[in-house]
């Protein structure tokens, strides 16, 4: 059984790819031909062909649009294959497809700090990651885009007070913040958060968490965008219960303005804001999302028996009719 949640995306305030975090087209190179060789972009391959005839006729608004709708339908643990798939039927729109489609987070080591830290296209330069930890690019590169002083200073800050936030809430996983400057009067940055479940009892899973937001000062005050996409997927597989696939992704967005009077301001009111929007996503999957599968579930199968189940229903029917006899 699989069930996913959706919801409309938009990243009006996310940082162009091309000109700041141009993607890892080696990377995106290397994955197509092992792709290939297992036939998932096969000319000859007739759902690739189906579906490239289908696309062939829509214009080219039309043709992101429905890739983008058909992304927010599949599992986020599959999106980088779903998304290379999409990107050779329409080859022509890579750019705004990797632009507008979240992935899932990535972990690596920071060799000088030796502190784990996530990928993402909001600290990637060519083929290079760099460190919110070190500042530093791995493999290092010559020319890497780098915070100014001021906004450096926020982000080290940021990055240690999300740790802290993370530990509390998560209890583990990794958190990464990156902060760019946003000439003249501001800075955007993206807050990351990534739990990964143990594997125990044959269940696995995992929790990703992109906050995108733009701050602008406004003399005594600043404004903040925040864009919100939480990714999630649960598997389980036991015999006694089968296979379950619970997995989707949503995004809300939040703006709002609060005072300022120091940088260190900025980290209060961005982490007040990502906690918020936090906790209203998590009560949503619980009551909603998790609440409405548990309700289906429960409407296609009853621990007791039918037997028991028609007695109580028996019983209760009589209680009924003596009740509106007693009334009457």
């Amino acid at each position: 059984m699989a069930q996913s949640f959706v919801n409309q995306r938009s990243y009006e305030i996310t940082p162009t790819t091309n000109t700041i975090f141009p993607y890892n087209q080696s990377s995106y190179t290397q994955t197509y031909k092992f792709l290939s060789k297992t036939g998932h972009h096969s000319p000859s391959n007739p759902f690739a062909s189906y579906f490239r005839k289908l696309l062939s006729e829509l214009k080219m608004g039309d043709q992101i649009e429905c890739a983008l709708d058909l992304m927010r339908r599949l599992p986020p643990q599959n999106t980088e294959e779903n998304l290379l798939n999409i990107i050779t039927l329409i080859p022509d729109h890579h750019e705004d497809l990797l632009n507008n489609v979240d992935q899932p987070l990535k972990i690596k080591k920071c060799k000088t700090k030796n502190r784990d830290y996530l990928l993402s296209p909001f600290n990637m330069y060519g083929d290079s990651y760099r460190s919110p930890w070190s500042n530093e690019y791995d493999p290092p590169i010559s020319g890497g885009i780098l915070p100014s002083v001021k906004t450096r200073k926020l982000e080290i800050s940021a990055n240690d007070a999300f740790d802290t936030y993370r530990e509390m809430y998560y209890e583990g996983g990794v958190s990464s913040a990156y902060f760019w400057d946003e000439p003249p009067d501001g800075f955007s940055g993206a807050v990351l958060f990534k739990k990964v479940g143990e594997g125990v009892r044959k269940m696995k899973g995992a929790w990703d968490s992109i906050h995108v937001f733009k701050a602008n000062e406004r003399g005594r005050g600043a404004h903040y965008k925040l864009t919100s996409t939480v990714m999630l997927y649960t598997i389980t597989s036991k015999p006694e219960l089968g296979n379950m696939n619970l997995s989707g992704s949503m995004t809300r967005q939040f703006e709002a303005d609060y005072p300022y009077d120091e940088p260190s301001s900025h980290i209060a009111n961005i982490g007040r804001m990502v906690e918020d929007i936090e906790l209203k996503m998590r009560n949503l999957l619980q009551d909603v999302y998790f609440g409405k599968t548990k309700d289906i579930v429960n409407g296609l199968r009853s621990v007791k028996s039918l037997v028991e189940t028609q007695r109580q229903a028996d019983i209760q029917k009589e209680l009924l009719g003596k009740l509106m006899e007693r009334k009457s």
